[in-house]
């Protein structure tokens, strides 16, 4: 029998836990605290998956209890409900502004009541479901990944193989890469979103990272009579040129894969694509430039989510993607569309 979700209910006023109480009893079970005090020491015990809390509470109110909880690992995911009989608009953007999920005034609405628990653990469990889901299919799909990617060099190793061999090679490596990158950010982005993201950087090679990605474009550019360039610190890069940057190889990836990938899509005919890595003062500047146009319809909301134009394929995410990446990096990200040519420029510290 699958047990039914926990509400902790905490409201000073004993007649409304009890009508709190009669309203959720038959589909969850309810704890009560008539106390902010009570109410940490239950919710950090029982864990309870969602919790209505009375704003107004002699001793701690509301807003000091749910700061406790957001600053606790522990509980600071448990979703809260504020219950309240305050009507100013400022209190309940105050609440919101602290991690509140809703606001319930009193007096009490049954169905409104009902309905809003419902939705938010109905979400809850989405989102772990989700998690759950991926968790999942990063742990059993990396295994075969990890031979995807390393068979190819070893094969190398092995022996001598002309260029043709090579080439295919390092195409299977890179669409390991390109594999393993899908399969980690998209439970990375949805961290970032919600600001949860572990960022972890190290030093790394970003001209060998924008090789790949120049190879993964590689079939459409030729069949489109494009030409992908890197370009180091203002002068078309070496064959086999570093430029070392402290930031995670995945994310720079992946972010570079998008960007690419549009300006490809939005390169006219014999154009070309160019990455230009270029050293800041306390930073770095990464930037990819096509010839073109951006439409009027999208500048505004060029980085926004699900953002597109003209395109019968394609998600909107990624510049969305980007920006996110940039920022989990503490850097940013701009676009600008001047005299015939498309910036998207990204800026990193180190």
């Amino acid at each position: 029998m699958t047990e039914k979700p926990t509400v902790l209910a905490v409201d000073d006023t004993p007649e409304n836990l009890h009508v709190l109480m009669d309203l959720l009893k038959d589909e969850y079970a309810i704890i009560a605290a008539k106390d902010g005090e009570k109410a940490l020491k239950l919710a950090r015990s029982k864990d309870p998956d969602i919790i209505l809390l009375d704003v107004m509470m002699p001793g701690m109110d509301g807003y000091a209890v749910i700061r406790e909880l957001k600053a606790d690992e522990q509980t600071k995911d448990i979703p809260v409900i504020f219950v309240t009989s305050l009507s100013e608009a400022g209190d309940e953007t105050k609440g919101l502004a602290l991690g509140a999920i809703d606001y319930i005034a009193k007096p009490f609405n049954p169905d409104i009541v009902k309905a809003r628990v419902r939705n938010h653990l109905e979400l809850r469990e989405a989102v772990r479901l989700r998690e759950d889901v991926e968790r999942i299919m990063r742990h059993d799909l990396k295994s075969p990944l990890t031979s995807v990617i390393s068979l190819p060099q070893l094969i190398l190793m092995s022996g001598e193989y002309d260029e043709h061999i090579k080439s295919m090679l390092g195409r299977i490596e890179d669409a390991g890469y390109t594999l393993l990158s899908m399969i980690n950010m998209s439970t990375a982005l949805f961290k970032m979103e919600r600001g949860t993201y572990n960022f972890v950087p190290e030093s790394m090679d970003l001209a060998a990272v924008v090789r790949k990605v120049f190879i993964g474009h590689e079939d459409t550019a030729q069949m489109r009579g494009l030409e992908l360039v890197l370009e180091i610190d203002g002068s078309v890069a070496a064959v086999d040129q570093e430029f070392k940057i402290t930031a995670e190889e995945l994310l720079c990836y992946s972010m570079l894969g998008n960007l690419v990938g549009n300006s490809v899509d939005a390169c006219p005919k014999g154009g070309a694509v160019r990455v230009c890595l270029q050293r800041q003062e306390g930073a770095v500047r990464i930037s990819v430039h096509n010839p073109g146009e951006v439409p009027e319809e999208i500048k505004k909301r060029f980085f926004a989510k699900y953002a597109t134009s003209g395109k019968d394929r394609g998600t909107g995410l990624g510049t969305y993607s980007a920006m996110l990446i940039a920022q989990a990096h503490g850097g940013d990200i701009s676009m600008e569309s001047v005299d015939g040519e498309v910036t998207v420029a990204v800026t990193l510290p180190q």
